[in-house]
């Protein structure tokens, strides 16, 4: 059962820098956009992180639809928002009761395969690859997050839009130099 609530942590861990970074900046850096270098201020990824956690979380009959999401504007341009919006789905995913039958339970996921394909088909998937597809989505705009801000000369964490993959390779690299 380790390695199942192991991808719940991981979720987990991802909001929590998200928090973190967003309890750091001020209201004005959240939902600062100037359209030179960027068509969208850090707020609407944080907005496009949230709209996808809360598609997995409210999914049902073993469906989620990524398509059709909130994208709640308000959400955009009010940090405060979207720092309860990301406890909320940490409380969320901490009371979700992990077992091997939800973990590997077969879904249907739908989501935009083109722009002018207004009707996507439905694929197949699992609870599981869901967790592990958001950890990856959400990792791959932390890293435009952090860019954006880095224009703006806001201090970024040094691991925040980190992979897992990449955090574990440097953290090995640091023991075998150690040693």
């Amino acid at each position: 059962m380790e390695k199942e609530v192991a991808v719940v942590r991981a979720n987990i861990y991802f909001l929590e820098q998200g928090v973190s970074l967003l309890s750091s900046i001020s209201n004005e850096e959240y939902s600062f956009n100037n359209g030179k270098y960027f068509n969208s201020g850090i707020g609407r990824h944080f907005r496009h992180i949230i709209d996808h956690y809360l598609s997995f979380i409210h999914y049902s009959n073993n469906k989620i639809n990524y398509d059709q999401r909130d994208r709640d504007v308000e959400l955009e341009v009010n940090r405060k928002l979207a720092v309860s919006t990301f406890r909320s789905i940490i409380e969320s995913l901490e009371k979700f009761e992990i077992t091997p039958d939800l973990i590997d339970r077969k879904i249907k996921v739908k989501s935009n395969e083109g722009v002018t394909d207004l009707n996507s088909p439905w694929s197949e998937s699992s609870v599981r690859r869901e967790l592990q597809f958001l950890i990856s989505h959400t990792v791959h705009h932390y890293a435009l997050i952090g860019i954006i801000l880095k224009t703006m000369d806001v201090y970024i964490p040094e691991n925040f839009g980190k992979a897992p993959s990449t955090l574990k390779h440097e953290l090995r690299n640091e023991r075998i130099k150690a040693s």
